[in-house]
């Protein structure tokens, strides 16, 4: 029997996530969104793909949460963008308000599922969708370092003239201008890059990774990035069917760990059949400590606001 996993949100990341998880036939999959006939069309439009790829994944769209029972994972897309002369906070609570009525149902057909979680503010919605479902912290994981990290990658093997296979690249912290990447620990080939580029080219491909999504939004004008987005939940998604122990960023209830207590911040876990296997903690500076815990802090500060 196929594992089965669920995507809730056809926009265009949820639905280009079903498109990578089908093609690379890992699980069957379940599209779910609140407009009709999009998930359905697009559902459709992808199960037409399959004879080509040489597939046997199913895809169905749906409005029913009937549909999604038994889902071995659920990946969380819905949620709105940041509208002009929409505020923060006005962002935060409306989708916080989205992830009540998802996660309810979620729950109630899929309760010993996995939830990885894509909606933003990245991090703060982790936490509403942990504290909503009353899942045991290693079900409930958030993707954004995956993200991160390969933007990281990616800045890097172009500015090195390299291949991106030989890149390996950490960034944790909060999703967004908080971030943390970390240069001591990415390599090319093995090699610290801090050994392969000065600082000021290793601060400017910090800063560019800092700004990715925003890159992409200034070009897109009227979107954001999807592809990178969707590919890497899909390798968390591949990570937890395949039963990998991969070590991989990703945003993790933290109790305790590097000193932070209660709350969703991007850490290297070891991602498997149960999900979060392990939290990896790796010894910080004082400067690389002192920047994850002003991201925490910023985390914090986001949940405050939606009162998780």
């Amino acid at each position: 029997m196929r594992k089965k996993v669920t995507i809730v949100g056809s926009g265009n990341v949820g639905a280009t996530a079903a498109h990578w998880i089908a093609s690379k036939e890992l699980a069957d999959v379940v599209l779910i969104d609140i407009i009709e006939g999009v998930p359905q069309g697009k559902g459709l439009d992808l199960l037409e793909a399959m004879p080509i790829e040489k597939c046997d994944s199913y895809i169905v769209g749906t409005q029913s949460y009937a549909d999604t029972a038994d889902s071995d994972i659920v990946v969380i897309t819905a949620g709105i963008p940041r509208k002009p002369g929409m505020s923060r906070d006005d962002l935060l609570n409306t989708n916080a308000n989205i992830m009540k009525a998802v996660v309810g149902e979620v729950v109630k057909y899929s309760p010993n599922c996995i939830l990885i979680v894509v909606s933003n503010p990245l991090d703060a919605m982790a936490q509403a969708a942990f504290k909503l479902s009353g899942f045991p912290r290693h079900r409930v994981i958030g993707m954004a370092g995956v993200l991160d990290s390969a933007r990281f990658r990616t800045f890097i093997a172009q500015e090195l003239k390299v291949s991106v296979e030989n890149v390996t690249a950490f960034v944790l912290g909060g999703h967004g201008d908080t971030m943390v990447p970390l240069p001591r620990y990415s390599t090319v080939a093995g090699i610290p890059i801090t050994e392969l580029m000065d600082q000021t080219t290793l601060d400017r491909l910090v800063q560019r990774t800092r700004d990715g999504g925003a890159e992409i939004v200034k070009y897109l004008k009227t979107g954001s990035a999807y592809y990178a987005p969707s590919a890497a939940a899909t390798e968390m998604v591949e990570a937890i069917l395949k039963d990998k122990h991969k070590i991989l960023p990703c945003a993790a209830y933290l109790d305790g760990e590097y000193g932070i207590k209660g709350l969703f911040v991007g850490v290297p876990v070891k991602l498997g059949a149960k999900g979060i296997e392990q939290i990896i903690e790796i010894k910080l500076t004082a400067e690389e400590k002192s920047a994850l815990d002003k991201s925490a802090e910023s985390v914090k500060e986001l949940v405050g606001v939606i009162g998780f």
